[in-house]
């Protein structure tokens, strides 16, 4: 992802949450087009085998992986990457503080105090020496910073500018809800959102993302210096299935 992002490409990204199972990523992946998987555990909450899995079948279609985390606690960060996702992202963030202390629970020491372990799968089941596992960790850990609060707009410029921080990720939803215009993404408090964080992101040279609430937005925000479009979930992907099925056979479920 940061290398893809570095070059200014576009990034198709899937999110799982509800549905985790090794064959829905299998599947995402296999129909092409993705390069990440991003795991919710903000909403849903799943053992680390569950997700050592799900990051395993990431891997085995060629795409990368995130877990988007609360930032209330520096071991479940940990967790996850030693589960083998190529990075995290913070949900919720209500300032540039919080930010830093979610890349400082990210990365090791001299940017971080994330605990040493090297049984994991990022330091390949301890088969990296400790020093040159955290030096790479540190340089290749993926950190995203979600902009979904009043407050964190407010301070996304301050955001932004933090080290360690690779993007911010715009949600569409709690920020209307922030604003006080729950659903209407397109209220000109959202459009002054999205102007906002790509003012941001432009001056201290970060990408941003975003999850789209249909195709014209996501082109709206792409020529606004969107690079990472979230444009299918677990459950978006299911009913779009079970749609599809019915307009095929609509004459078989009454609604020809």
């Amino acid at each position: 992802m940061k290398q893809r992002l570095g070059r200014g490409e576009i990034l198709n990204v899937a999110a799982v949450g509800r549905i985790v199972h090794h064959n829905l990523v299998q599947m995402v992946g296999v129909h092409g087009g993705f390069h990440a998987v991003w795991f919710d555990q903000e909403h849903m909450d799943y053992p680390t085998e569950k997700l050592e899995t799900g990051t395993l079948a990431c891997r085995s279609l060629g795409m990368d992986s995130f877990v988007r985390l609360a930032p209330t606690d520096y071991a479940v960060v940990t967790r996850a990457l030693e589960a083998g996702a190529g990075g995290v992202m913070a949900a919720q963030v209500r300032s540039a503080v919080e930010a830093e202390q979610f890349v400082k629970w990210a990365k090791f020491y001299p940017r971080g105090c994330r605990g040493l372990n090297t049984a994991g799968w990022d330091a390949r089941f301890a088969t990296i020496p400790a020093a040159k596992f955290a030096e790479q960790a540190n340089r290749e850990s993926f950190v995203a910073i979600q902009i979904e609060t009043a407050e964190a707009l407010e301070d996304c410029e301050k955001i932004a500018a933090i080290d360690g921080v690779d993007l911010l990720f715009l949600g569409p939803a709690d920020m209307s809800q922030n604003l006080g215009v729950i659903g209407d993404f397109m209220n000109p408090k959202c459009l002054a959102a999205i102007d906002k964080i790509s003012a941001a992101c432009a001056r201290h040279k970060k990408p941003w993302g975003v999850v789209p609430v249909n195709p014209e937005y996501a082109a709206m925000c792409v020529d606004k210096g969107c690079r990472m479009l979230s444009v299918a979930a677990d459950v978006r992907i299911i009913n779009a299935g079970i749609e599809s099925i019915k307009k095929s056979y609509a004459r078989f479920f009454g609604t020809a």
